[in-house]
């Protein structure tokens, strides 16, 4: 099948290209939602910079669904259009068990004939962390929700002792519900890593980011 990827940047996302592309699927391109005012991705805050530097890495065309927030929705589903006119047949999700998610997901997807796909599904939240880990993947820890992880988890890189140390805290370890959201600069579906450095951490008040460059 001819894929697109819904991709945050994040480590479920990239796990999700991961699965579908060792299956024998064929991903065209990779879709990112855009906040407009900011100039960064929903999310995970990702410049526009960055986001080419990804495109590069990995081998594949961006469409950007960008916009203000009310217009959320409509963007994605023009997004995905955009995707279906280059050939995909359906687009491809990380989500892991948020039924939310999962029927947002689809009502997109089902508005412009794709099909949806997510092949994280129903795993279990240590399996997915695993098989990251074990893929090879380098996930570092972009954004915090300080109800669940300080400031110091920013910029770290994700491995087995740090996971631990995440689900001591009592917060998800994959970060389902926002506990943390990750950068992925290199694994197994890259031709080379993504070049960065890390800027400041930048404190929201009940979220903190550090910049990455």
């Amino acid at each position: 099948m001819k894929i697109a990827v819904s991709y945050s940047c994040g480590k479920d996302s990239a796990l999700a290209f991961y699965k579908m592309k060792r299956a024998g699927h064929e991903p065209l391109c990779l879709i990112i939602t855009v906040n407009e005012e900011a100039g960064r991705s929903w999310f995970h805050g990702v410049d526009y910079d960055l986001m080419e530097k990804v495109s590069k890495a990995i081998g594949l065309p961006i469409i950007t669904s960008a916009g203000k927030g009310e217009d959320y929705n409509e963007n994605f589903e023009s997004a995905l259009a955009k995707a279906k006119k280059m050939g995909v047949q359906g687009c491809v999700f990380g989500d892991i068990d948020i039924a939310q998610h999962l029927d947002w997901n689809q009502s997109r997807c089902g508005a412009v004939g794709l099909e949806c796909i997510v092949p994280l599904w129903g795993q279990s939240r240590e399996s997915v962390v695993v098989e990251l880990l074990g893929a090879g993947f380098e996930a570092v820890i972009k954004c915090v929700d300080k109800k669940y992880l300080d400031a110091g988890f920013l910029g770290k890189t994700l491995d087995a002792a740090l996971v631990e140390k995440i689900g001591a805290t009592g917060a998800d370890i994959c970060g389902e519900n926002g506990e943390y959201h990750t950068f992925v600069r290199n694994g197994p579906i890259f031709n080379e890593p993504v070049p960065t450095v890390l800027g400041e951490v930048v404190d929201f008040g009940s979220h903190a980011a550090i910049d990455i460059k």
